[in-house]
């Protein structure tokens, strides 16, 4: 295993982490997906099996697929074929841990865009889709609260 693998496989680590807890996780659920498939193409990491995920969707079980990079198991939704080829591991082991990075958010994103060959442009987000009630059309502002908050949908 390279010193490099190991890195990315941190800065998923780091990417992940955030994108659990951001109020807009597209772009880093969008990077880690761009990185785990353009590793997983070149061989640069394995995927280990099925696990019965923690979140079931609409309180029904659903699998998903362990990959492992460097030191570091990371799950993604699993193809077809990986639900056809890969051995289902059970329920996922909650004592098992990561090893802990010692990076910043900024510094894993620029990781893993180099990786990937993003320019810096490919990941500011457009802010159009976001609510202001000044801009709206059937809402003036002074019919909103201030503790009006429109909920994404």
């Amino acid at each position: 295993m390279t010193e490099k693998i190991q890195l990315i496989g941190q800065a998923l680590f780091i990417v992940n982490r955030h994108a659990k807890t951001a109020l807009d996780p597209s772009y880093l659920y969008k990077l880690k997906k761009a990185a785990m498939e353009k590793l997983l193409n070149e061989k640069k990491a394995k995927k280990v099996g099925l696990h019965f995920s923690n979140n079931p969707k609409q309180s029904r079980q659903h699998s998903v697929m362990l990959v492992k990079v460097g030191d570091y198991y990371f799950h993604m939704p699993p193809t077809k074929e990986d639900m056809k080829e890969l051995e289902h591991l059970g329920k996922l082991d909650s004592n098992y841990r990561n090893p802990r990075p010692d990076l910043s958010l900024s510094k894993a994103k620029n990781i893993l865009s180099e990786y990937l060959n993003w320019s810096k442009q490919a990941g500011k987000q457009n802010n159009k889709n976001h609510f202001s009630p000044s801009t709206s059309s059937y809402l003036s502002s002074t019919s909103i609260s201030p503790f009006f908050h429109r909920r994404k949908k």
